[in-house]
């Protein structure tokens, strides 16, 4: 897989630890009321907050704590506004990184995005630097063990989806955003498990990335994660899996 797929999926299996101490809990919560206010309450009409309800349930969120987000998104609670911006830079070696914030304070937020680039060797930039790099996409990432490759590639393809890539133990697909749904409803059906499955902002090329600044990378990806306001960040790296495994562990 590329670096943002392995990343990723290094990320959400973290996501999945932290949960057990309640951490990325606040960071559901935003994405809950903030889907709802977008697209509505009803998660079948709504992909995003269906996506936001599913990880929700993934960290073993209560179903009270769920519904109250929601509500709080719709209006039938009273709740906080946060305001959607996405933030531009470039970490180590060149890398260009995307940052999807969900804030109730941009200055405070673009403060500390600011000062989390610069103590990992990167620098934020100009609205506009480095988004052209990236297209959106859907991304779904399962194990190879679940299903043979043929007969995954004709769901996919019937679907709607644009293609797969297997990679050691991995199969990684790639889907049109207003394909991603019919692409994860199909296969959800055959009994599959995701390691990952978002729509996301996908890079169109890659940066390699050693040594020194491939820690860099991957510590700055692990600090914007980390942040509270921080929904998603998106990067152009590629690391390989040996280096990888070993700055993530």
């Amino acid at each position: 897989m590329s670096g943002h797929s392995k990343w990723a999926t290094i990320k959400h299996k973290k996501a999945a630890v932290d949960a057990r101490r309640g951490k990325v809990f606040t960071k559901l919560i935003r994405e809950l009321t903030s889907a709802a206010r977008m697209g509505g309450g009803d998660a079948d009409s709504n992909p995003r907050l269906r996506t936001a309800v599913a990880a929700a349930k993934t960290a073993n969120m209560p179903s009270d704590t769920i519904q109250r987000a929601i509500k709080k998104g719709t209006g039938e609670l009273p709740g906080e506004v946060y305001e959607e911006i996405t933030y531009e830079g470039y970490g180590a070696g060149g890398v260009a990184i995307l940052v999807d914030v969900l804030t109730d304070n941009k200055n405070r937020t673009v403060a500390e995005i600011r000062h989390l680039f610069a103590k990992h060797g990167g620098n934020l930039g100009e609205t506009g630097c480095v988004a052209w790099m990236f297209a959106r996409k859907g991304l779904i990432t399962l194990n190879t063990n679940q299903i043979d490759e043929d007969t995954l590639l004709e769901l996919v393809l019937e679907a709607g989806g644009d293609d797969i890539k297997t990679e050691a133990d991995a199969y990684e697909i790639v889907t049109a955003p207003e394909a991603f749904e019919d692409v994860r409803s199909i296969l959800e059906q055959k009994g599959l498990t995701f390691d990952v499955a978002e729509v996301t902002m996908m890079p169109q090329n890659t940066v390699q990335v050693e040594g020194k600044q491939a820690e860099q990378v991957l510590r700055l990806m692990e600090a914007l994660d980390d942040q509270d306001d921080v929904r998603k960040a998106h990067a152009n790296f590629d690391i390989s899996d040996e280096v990888m495994a070993a700055l993530a562990s």
